[in-house]
């Protein structure tokens, strides 16, 4: 934006683009699934620059705009989803948080904002996505099911197959909490990469990660692994519902932290015995589609918090 350009007509400017962006999130197919991630971006802009008060003014605005040229409840997904996330960021840039912590920010937001809409959903329209969800998916399988059938395959197993399908949907429904975490991570990094692409353009700096393979978690998620395997026995073996559904999301969410933290040491690895890019992403591969090791690498990545293997034994 040149000197001469008002912050009012920035911010204005910077609104329209909002708008427009979600005009096309909505009525281009394909390309708005990618436009979505960049709703947050112009909010982020303008509260880098003219502050939290104006950024949370254009969000009010642009939601008021979205809901007269599309409705209401889109309009407040999108704003919740990717506006507040674009708000949070533009602050922290503005308050010079480092990465790590503008990225847990940016997290926490993003998390709320995937529990109001869930729950906006649910008092406005009387809808339940994750039930629509699980109802579709049940739907899918039935249709497969009776095509299988169709094409004369041994009914003993597709009925089989079925007495498995329920009790994974219904272990589905018990991971609503962790559904939502990973939606809000999702958000989180479409908002940091596409701030992270849009900024040094526009002249602005946001803080750059440490490298992967420094990446580290506190040990905490390890004790949460250990309480969650154990928590899910007890609930399991004893009937206590509740436990285990809570106790679950904690395994489950602890693994798959120590999953980043063993990915983390193994590009640590990498690096130290200068392995080539091409075996690399080679490995990453065989690792990926290998569900022991994804297990293992999990383990790993758990236990790595607590002892540190780079540390012990990565020293020059």
């Amino acid at each position: 934006m040149g000197r001469s350009v008002t912050p009012t007509i920035e911010g204005g400017l910077l609104v329209a683009i909002t708008v427009i962006i979600g005009l096309v999130t909505v009525y281009v197919p394909i390309l708005g699934m990618f436009a979505e991630f960049f709703c947050a971006v112009p909010l982020a802009v303008l509260t880098t620059r003219q502050g939290a008060g104006k950024g949370l003014t254009a969000l009010v605005v642009t939601f008021i705009l979205l809901s007269i040229l599309i409705s209401p409840i889109l309009a407040a997904r999108l704003a919740l989803s990717f506006g507040a996330c674009g708000v949070a960021l533009g602050w922290c840039v503005r308050k010079n948080f480092g990465a790590v912590k503008i990225f847990l920010s940016t997290l926490i937001v993003a998390s709320a904002a995937q529990v109001l809409t869930l729950g906006l959903l649910l008092a406005v329209m009387d809808v339940n996505l994750i039930d629509e969800q699980i109802e579709m998916v049940r739907e899918s399988f039935n249709e497969s099911f009776a095509m299988y059938e169709s094409m004369g395959v041994d009914k003993a197993r597709i009925n089989e197959a079925k007495t498995q399908v329920e009790p994974a949907l219904k272990t589905f429904t018990f991971l609503l909490p962790t559904l939502i975490m990973l939606s809000a991570l999702i958000n989180s990094l479409a908002v940091w990469f596409t701030a992270k692409w849009i900024f040094p353009k526009l002249q602005l700096k946001l803080p750059t990660m440490p490298p992967f393979a420094e990446w580290r978690f506190p040990p905490i998620f390890f004790y949460t692994a250990i309480i969650g395997g154990l928590g899910m026995y007890w609930g399991f073996t004893r009937g206590w519902t509740e436990i285990y559904e809570i106790t679950l999301n904690l395994l489950v969410v602890s693994a798959l932290v120590g999953l980043v933290q063993g990915f983390s040491l193994l590009s640590a690895v990498f690096d130290r015995y200068k392995v080539s890019k091409f075996l690399r992403r080679f490995l990453y591969v065989i690792f990926v589609l290998n569900m022991f090791f994804l297990q293992l690498l999990a383990i790993t990545g758990l236990v790595d918090m607590l002892f540190d293997y780079r540390k012990k034994f990565f020293k020059d």
